[in-house]
């Protein structure tokens, strides 16, 4: 379990990305983050493993816990860190390694023998359809395959938590089709899932659960049916200017 209390993120003097939000997010279920654009959502994910540091709440990983403000060490990082791994908007692969050198590399750095990294390598890259391309460099690859590549490069640590930053966000629509299918799958095998998203077919397919946040504040977290049939007046004019024909 992932559990954030007043959780405060600012940046400069004026700008509250975070206002003191609370939330718990559950091993095998997948949440999906939504709200409009500079409501903090990616803020919120990427605090989730110390890529920004709160300036206060608190927020536990399974045993371990750390209440802000704190002078965060290293071993803090490396102990949040160990139960997650992130997924980029921007692929972040190593563009000198091959697609299997990039899933390999992490888990060959933590001391996993060759043999065994190579057999969970071609494993990963065959459940997110990149059996074909284990040998091509990500100059090669289209921006569907490179995310999907990055997806098999965070799940080789073996993950409890994959945390997903907006990953369609740069694909076309055919391309994001791809990698949105990944993840729906990742989802029905029990793969914990916190997804940063504005697709909001993809959102009502797949969620457990439902953060909508707005301004730095959390104004929704339950399920997806209750989200998509609210009557709040915010939800109803976010929800408004998405047609639910379309894959954003």
């Amino acid at each position: 379990m992932i559990e954030i209390k007043d959780l405060a993120k600012t940046f400069g003097t004026d700008i509250h990305a975070l206002a003191g939000v609370t939330a718990s997010f559950s091993p095998g279920k997948t949440t999906v983050i939504v709200g409009p654009s500079g409501s903090g959502k990616s803020t919120l994910l990427r605090t989730l493993n110390l890529l920004e540091i709160p300036n206060s709440g608190s927020i536990r990983v399974e045993d371990f816990s750390l209440t802000f403000p704190a002078q965060v060490t290293r071993a803090d990082k490396e102990k949040i860190r160990s139960h997650s791994a992130m997924v980029f908007q921007g692929f972040h692969l190593f563009p000198h390694l091959t697609v299997r050198e990039n899933v390999e590399l992490a888990p060959r750095l933590h001391g996993k023998d060759q043999k065994a990294a190579r057999a969970d390598s071609e494993l990963l890259l065959e459940r997110v359809g990149l059996s074909a391309k284990t040998d091509a460099y990500p100059a090669e690859l289209s921006g569907g395959q490179a995310q999907r590549a990055a997806i098999a490069r965070a799940l080789a640590m073996r993950p409890k938590y994959l945390l997903c930053d907006e990953p369609t966000s740069a694909l076309d629509p055919e391309l994001a089709a791809e990698v949105s299918k990944v993840l729906s799958e990742l989802a029905r095998q029990g793969q914990g899932l916190i997804v940063v998203s504005h697709d909001m077919n993809f959102t009502r397919r797949v969620a457990d659960q439902v953060v909508f946040l707005d301004a730095g504040h959390i104004q929704y977290e339950g399920a997806p049916e209750d989200f998509f049939t609210s009557a709040n007046e915010r939800i109803v004019k976010f929800l408004s200017v998405y047609d639910p024909s379309e894959n954003l």
